[in-house]
């Protein structure tokens, strides 16, 4: 289920509930009230109900676009069909809720339900021949990283066939019996979050094999900003395919467009697409997501965090992997315990079976209540690197160069850069970047 931000949240209750009361009771003298002032009093009653009610009416729902069944049956109809999802593939039986409970405070799955895309598609006779999945597998289970083997889905039996394992891109084979591919899967907007790597090679092999995609798009609860450094090309990787800042704020829909129009799928290729945009939808518009995109970012507070939070993946920092705090902290036992007055010990769960610093109490920051980001916060990094007993181990140069984009974050750090020095060096490739994403924009 979406939920967007609502001004007006409770305001209407609030006044259904004052009508209720001021009209119950046994009438005393002191509440005798002329026909004159009562008038009064119900006509203000009714317009302040009215206007609230008016401004409720502006916001609209947003809809996804694999809830709009009605724009994309016809495309499929008669077709033999492959599906890139996972977990998230979903339509959702009330899209049309209320705008007066879609706020961020109210817990997406305590509202609707949904019916994974397969599951619909097939019960509408649509011929689906494969699922194709992302990292973490088609119901989103396996840990970050890990291979996934194919498989056959227990529920539908349809083949499952991974594109993270032997190959991250299907293969002419694999699409030999295929008319459309449809991918419909929910991202989160950072550039290592690797769904659009997955997008990339999806087009490059539909591109490869004449085959149309219909990508269903989704919102981006990071799309309402732009941040981080650039990836170099030099640096490309299955965590950063393409040169573009490590927070793009673009939607699957859009980034696809980009990926065709700046001619990265290589070879003068082109993937015929199509796509079935979100309703009602600007990049301002706060989304909150009803299932996690994967393992390790369980809520709303994660996915805002974890462009932040995701650059100590290539460091000695555990980010919270291994507790139920995923990218909502961060903490090593290396700290000195006067910085840092946070205490956890990471354990194998769900989605971390190997976390850092397993059994060891780490000490570090609890973030769960700070203000939602608008920009990417590079302090706790630096504060981490400064604190930290053992600098000259504290990277993994590799993964956080691949995470970064760049040797540069690293050499700034190392040289003792401050946070503001280090952004004022991403601001000539971000405006860069924000020219050529204002070509493929579908969304304000």
């Amino acid at each position: 289920m979406v939920f967007i931000r609502n001004a007006f949240k409770n305001t209407f209750l609030f006044f259904f509930t004052l009508l209720i009361s001021c009209g119950s009771g046994t009438k005393t003298s002191s509440q005798t009230t002329s026909d004159q002032e009562k008038s009064e009093i119900n006509k203000k009653s009714v317009i302040s109900e009215n206007q609230q009610q008016d401004s409720l009416n502006v916001l609209e729902p947003v809809i996804v676009g694999a809830n709009q069944t009605e724009l994309y049956l016809p495309l499929l109809q008669n077709k033999k069909i492959a599906i890139v999802g996972n977990q998230t593939s979903v339509i959702f039986k009330f899209p049309n809720i209320s705008p007066l409970l879609q706020t961020e405070k109210v817990a997406a799955n305590t509202l609707g339900q949904y019916t994974h895309l397969v599951d619909s598609l097939l019960s509408k006779n649509i011929d689906i021949k494969k699922v194709f999945a992302p990292e973490h597998g088609f119901r989103g289970k396996a840990d970050a990283g890990e291979l996934v083997a194919d498989e056959k889905d227990i529920k539908t039996g349809l083949p499952i066939v991974s594109l993270h394992g032997k190959s991250k891109k299907p293969s002419a084979a694999s699409l030999s019996d295929i008319d459309v591919v449809v991918f419909d899967i929910q991202d989160v907007g950072a550039r290592f979050y690797t769904y659009i790597s997955t997008l990339h090679y999806v087009m490059q092999a539909c591109a490869e094999n004449n085959i149309p995609l219909l990508i269903l798009d989704r919102p981006n609860p990071n799309g309402h900003y732009i941040d981080g450094p650039t990836l170099e090309i030099e640096h490309s990787s299955f965590v950063g395919v393409h040169p573009i800042p490590l927070v793009h704020g673009m939607t699957i829909g859009e980034y696809a467009k980009m990926v065709n129009g700046e001619g990265w799928l290589g070879n003068d290729l082109k993937c015929e697409i199509q796509i079935i945009p979100v309703k009602n939808y600007t990049h301002q518009t706060y989304y909150s997501l009803a299932i996690r995109p994967s393992p390790n970012l369980p809520n709303d507070r994660s996915i805002n965090l974890y462009p932040s939070l995701g650059f100590f993946e290539g460091t000695t920092i555990n980010a919270g992997r291994g507790t139920e705090m995923q990218f909502q902290i961060f903490g090593s036992p290396d700290f000195p315990i006067d910085q840092y007055d946070f205490a956890y010990t990471p354990q194998p769960n769900f989605g971390a079976k190997y976390p850092k610093h397993k059994g060891e109490v780490c000490y570090g920051k609890d973030l769960r209540k700070i203000k939602r980001l608008g920009s990417i916060n590079i302090q706790w990094l630096l504060n981490a690197y400064n604190n930290s007993k053992n600098k000259e181990g504290f990277f993994n140069n590799k993964s956080f160069t691949i995470h970064a984009g760049t040797k540069k974050l690293q050499q700034q750090i190392e040289q003792g850069y401050t946070a503001r020095e280090i952004k004022k060096t991403w601001i000539k490739d971000l405006e860069k970047f924000k020219k050529i994403r204002s070509q493929y924009l579908l969304y304000k």
